[in-house]
């Protein structure tokens, strides 16, 4: 049997073709995840290993502008430094820094640009950089910028140097050009060195420093300086070994991996569940057109259990050759990913491509099991084939009593599903997202069991059509597609996994979107919003510059406060009392916004009923800055969503910070004459043209709100590409495995006057409607399950509304049309191509 398995493989290997190459991408998704997260986690990993290398304690603080976080002043490094088994103790300073490129814009993309202070040795190097020009910042006024960062700004050592921190930008001098291991810099960001002075004004104070990195002498142990060093350290200070740091950095960024690994293998998954109807299809088919060569077997002797294993084992064949084919695809989808995230700005550390025992195994593991079980349904049939119908038709049928059962089933798993999506969706929150979720798959199953008898009446209705339209062709195409309800199921199945997917994501991501938009141009007035690029808080100077701005009107900042009430914390919107009414949609609810000029505040309603308060109470309160006093509500308002529960004075919120800095998020201005090109160059102006600052209008606010929607989609689509394409090969199987099979008919059909270019028109109308068919259905449930999920989101989002996307799904329809004119244009060419006689005299 393991003979006839082999040759039975060679002999339809052209047939065979389509399940090899479905497999084949499968395991090439898998495959490629796993050697792709193998060889980004042991980059990192070194990348870390070598960074601390050097390293025997490192200490961190999460100094900043307050008081409770002091850091760690010279006189504690001087204690380290005098301990004994230590080489040398090095105080590090960082914070955001942005450099300007020729055009004034940022390099580098904002939350990964950082600046840091340079701290040479006794030998005058710092040797966490290599300077591969000049050398580093002696003094204020000079800065060092990494390779990569010069390199975009088309710098050099001597050249003048716009630098943004969190106040005005300044210019410097470039002493240096430095290459570093810095994972900012590898993350597509840039590193600004400054001398260690200069550092500390900047982003501390003098003589503080937030971190330290300490290096051993001899043979002490990184433990014994740990234990030695941590008693001499601030409260808020932890330390750890430079070896413990850096296997905590390992565990961190496997952790991290894990979250992509898993979401990659999870569309592999996809893309291979698919693929399970296409070889299902593929040997179901071969099964039936071998009807008598397998009777013969059993006449001769062959048990059902050998017919059923040699049918297995071409199938073992079939992923055996296709996992080797994937796997060596996978190892060039790895490479190609790797530099992909390099020409989008990501710097991935040097290293080798790593292929573990996991990632071979689990890629020959899927390829082999998934062909097997695929295979096992047609493989049963095949035995419970008689000997007797070797001498009866060719082609075995279904009995009438399988699908009866078939569909019973199938309905039952249907309406449990489609009652889970529903008791999902009225339940709403996460346990009403994880019951969508179940019913969803249940309900996915269902139909794809029923998928054989919808075919019939939903084709019947398109029938007259194509009978009217394209005349015989279309009458024939017609009765094709639904002769073989099973195997028409079983390629429209594919289709309809694919685009349910796709048509529920899509529903979801718009109806979101515009919920999202909604909200951002229902609670704005204001023309523009200023930010930092850096997501830090933006500094008092910016504010006061853009008060003296000409055009413009209203001008309020959001600053983030907090105080307690009755124990409770609560977070506060420090605001300009006459100006926030004019940047932002507020509806008084009771009292007056004019009551912040004098001292009150305003509550959100929720808030004030939740709490069973009303305007004119005085509240007890507790302020960041550990100072008791009491608030008076002088209004409550229906909430925006850009601000917080209370909204109080600017004022207020300054003399009870606890940093000597205020946490100001954004800034909010309304112009005169509304948003314009002047009005925006007037704001960019007063700012001084810094390039670490944002300056938005309402479009872009909208596109920055909205725009991660967007990516989300268009990353799902490309992901979900794979299965799509594994539906579209189903096809191409199906049709051209179809054409072998009926080769007499098509004889016989061209013999009494159906011409070429009209056998080729069926073919491709019969490959236009199984997959439209299998589209409806799809996009069908696929708006059911966006409905579903929609409404359990729908209590977190305000204004949330059902948005049906017509035109999406109306091209996602067209699309289907179109992959069956391509689907069929080599099944088409073929069946219009054969001889006539040889195709009436084939058995």
């Amino acid at each position: 049997m393991f003979r006839t398995a082999l040759r039975n493989v060679l002999a339809h290997k052209a047939r065979l073709l389509m399940t090899v190459l479905a497999v084949m991408l499968g395991v090439a998704f898998v495959s490629g995840t796993l050697v792709f997260t193998d060889t980004l986690g042991n980059a990192f990993r070194n990348q870390s290993a070598k960074s601390y290398d050097n390293v025997a304690v490192s200490v961190e603080t999460y100094a900043g502008d307050d008081e409770k976080n002091p850091g760690i002043d010279e006189a504690t490094l001087e204690k380290i430094r005098g301990l004994d088994g230590v080489a040398s103790a090095t105080g590090r300073v960082s914070g955001f820094a942005g450099v300007a490129d020729p055009d004034g814009k940022l390099i580098g993309n904002g939350w990964s640009n950082t600046g840091a202070n340079f701290a040479p040795g006794k030998d005058g190097k710092d040797t966490q950089y290599v300077f591969t020009d000049g050398s580093g910042p002696a003094k204020n006024g000079a800065v060092a910028l990494d390779k990569d960062t010069a390199e975009k700004g088309k710098y050099r050592v001597g050249d003048p140097v716009r630098v943004a921190t969190n106040g005005p930008v300044k210019e410097y001098t470039l002493a240096g050009i430095f290459t570093t291991e810095d994972g900012a810099v590898n993350a597509g960001g840039s590193l600004v060195l400054f001398d260690t002075a200069t550092a500390q004004q900047l982003y501390l104070k003098p003589g503080v420093f937030k971190d330290a990195t300490v290096t051993a002498a001899g043979d002490v142990s990184d433990q014994k300086l740990l234990d030695e060093i941590t008693p001499l350290l601030p409260e808020d200070a932890t330390a750890q070994t430079g070896k413990a740091l850096a296997e905590q950095q390992a565990k961190d960024i496997e952790s991290g991996l894990n979250g992509l690994n898993t979401m990659l293998l999870a569309f592999a998954g996809i893309a291979l569940f698919v693929g399970i109807f296409l070889i299902a299809n593929t040997f179901t088919m071969l099964v039936a057109q071998r009807t008598r060569e397998l009777a013969l077997m059993r006449a001769i002797g062959a048990t059902r259990r050998q017919v059923k294993r040699s049918v297995l084992l071409e199938a073992a064949f079939v992923g055996a050759l296709a996992s080797v084919i994937g796997f060596a695809l996978g190892l060039g989808l790895a490479t190609g990913l790797r530099s992909a995230m390099g020409v989008m700005g990501g710097k991935i550390p040097a290293g080798p491509l790593v292929v573990s025992p996991t990632a071979v195994i689990s890629a020959f593991a899927v390829g082999i099991l998934i062909t097997v079980l695929a295979a096992w349904l047609p493989a049963r049939r095949a035995a419970k084939i008689a000997p007797v119908a070797a001498m009866s038709s060719v082609h075995a049928t279904a009995s009438v009593k399988s699908l009866v059962v078939r569909n019973s089933i199938g309905g039952v798993i249907a309406l449990l599903g489609s009652a889970g999506i529903v008791g999902g969706a009225a339940s709403g929150g996460t346990s009403g997202r994880q019951l969508v979720a179940a019913g969803a798959f249940f309900a996915l199953i269902g139909v794809i069991i029923l998928i054989p008898l919808l075919s019939r009446p939903v084709i019947a209705l398109v029938r007259p059509l194509l009978k009217k339209v394209f005349g015989v062709s279309g009458k024939l195409a017609s009765q094709n597609a639904v002769r073989n309800p099973r195997r028409t199921g079983a390629t429209a199945s594919a289709l309809a996994i694919g685009l349910t997917l796709v048509t529920g994501i899509s529903v979801l991501g718009v109806t979101l979107g515009q919920a999202i938009d909604k909200m951002t141009t229902d609670n704005i007035k204001a023309d523009y919003m200023v930010t930092m690029a850096s997501g830090d808080s933006l500094d008092e100077s910016a504010l006061t510059a853009l008060s003296k701005a000409d055009g413009v009107s209203a001008l309020s900042p959001q600053q983030a406060a907090w105080f307690e009430v009755d124990g409770e914390h609560h977070s506060a919107s420090g605001v300009t009392p006459g100006d926030v009414e004019k940047v932002f949609s507020l509806t008084t609810e009771s009292g007056s916004l004019a009551s912040l000029k004098d001292g009150q505040v305003a509550v959100g309603s929720k808030t004030a009923e939740s709490n069973g308060w009303k305007t004119g109470d005085t509240l007890p309160v507790k302020f960041d800055d550990e100072k008791k006093g009491e608030l008076t509500i002088g209004a409550t308002y229906e909430e925006n969503e850009f601000l917080s529960p209370f909204v109080i004075p600017k004022q207020l919120a300054d003399q009870h910070s606890a940093s000597t800095r205020p946490e100001i998020r954004e800034i909010w201005i309304k112009t005169d004459g509304g948003a314009s090109q002047a009005n925006e160059q007037s704001i960019v102006d007063a700012l001084g043209d810094n390039p670490a600052m944002s300056v938005m209008d309402r479009q872009d606010i909208r596109d920055m709100f909205g725009g991660f929607i967007n990516t989300a989609l268009n990353i799902m689509y490309g992901l979900l590409a794979m299965a799509l394409l594994i539906a579209v090969l189903g096809v191409v199987n199906t049709l051209a495995m179809s054409v072998f099979e009926r080769q007499q008919e098509i004889g016989m059909l061209r013999a009494i006057g159906l011409d070429r270019g009209r056998v080729k028109r069926m073919i491709r109308l019969e490959a236009v409607v199984i997959s439209v068919f299998g589209a409806v259905i799809g996009v069908g449930l696929g708006v059911f399950l966006g409905w579903a999920i929609g409404r359990t989101l729908s209590g977190d989002i305000p204004g949330y509304a059902l948005v049906i996307p017509w035109d999406r799904l109306g091209i996602f329809l067209l699309l289907a049309g179109l992959v069956g004119v391509l689907a069929s244009l080599w099944p088409a060419r073929s069946a219009a191509k054969l001889n006539m006689l040889t195709a009436i005299k084939t058995e």
